[in-house]
């Protein structure tokens, strides 16, 4: 009697099954890839606020994930759906992709190219767990190495106007980076005012983005010493916002 020989795979393309194993393998990691990426500013909304028809095709996370925040700030779980503000937005124009029209004062209602994003209302913290952007005043041996130091300074609008002086520079400590200048305004209250959008010049620092009425409702800190993320945010657009709606002659120039 002739042995029974088995030969296994005999007719199989090993390599073959590698590379479709391999497709699956990197078809799965984009879907799951994709759908992690979904937990953050999701579900898709349309102009008006409602949801959006087209989600995509992979569709959102069915579970929530929390992570432990470093330096004791708790913990955050995604998705997180907070931000249900209410927009002062108007349709004028049906065509898909027109833009809305503010209804109300679009530099404080956070609108157009005064939008802000809701950050979390902390400040944000360096590898140590202290806040990374604080005034100068606090730190002992830092100092302005480089160019003109506009502490003293009058602070002049985009109407020259002076509203003020600088009193202080507001830095970020690990990256040794001026990213505020503080205003102490005529009324001796303070506000402050982003680096990049300051003209340090021989008569003055320049700010070409508001005019003089605007400066007192610059949103503030809670804190003198320390600024949260969501108040850099309200701050940082309040500011740019100014490029667009600080006049009607500029809204009307940009159409």
């Amino acid at each position: 009697m002739e042995p029974y020989n088995v030969v296994f795979f005999g007719n199989v393309d090993l390599a073959q099954i590698s590379l479709y194993l391999f497709w699956a393998f990197f078809a799965c990691l984009v879907i799951y890839l994709q759908r992690e990426n979904m937990r953050e500013g999701y579900p898709l909304e349309d102009e008006e606020g409602a949801l959006s028809a087209n989600q995509g095709p992979y569709g959102e996370p069915t579970t929530a994930k929390t992570f432990k925040l470093p330096h004791g700030q708790g913990n955050i779980t995604v998705p997180d759906r907070k931000d249900s503000r209410k927009l002062a937005l108007k349709r004028d124009n049906m065509a898909g992709g027109a833009p809305f029209s503010p209804t109300g004062n679009p530099m404080t209602d956070g609108v157009g190219a005064a939008a802000w994003a809701e950050r979390r209302d902390t400040p944000e913290l360096d590898g140590h767990g202290k806040p990374k952007i604080v005034p100068m005043r606090t730190l002992k041996k830092f100092e302005v190495s480089a160019g003109r130091d506009p502490r003293g300074m009058n602070v002049v609008s985009a109407d020259k106007k002076v509203v003020g002086t600088i009193s202080d520079l507001w830095v970020d400590a690990p990256e040794q980076l001026v990213r505020y200048l503080e205003v102490e305004l005529k009324d001796k209250s303070s506000c402050l005012l982003p680096m990049p959008l300051a003209l340090i010049k021989e008569d003055g620092v320049h700010v070409d983005s508001l005019f003089g009425k605007h400066f007192p409702k610059v949103p503030r800190t809670k804190a003198q010493t320390k600024i949260t993320m969501l108040e850099e945010e309200k701050i940082s657009a309040y500011y740019s916002g100014g490029k667009l709606y600080a006049s009607y002659d500029r809204m009307v120039s940009a159409f």
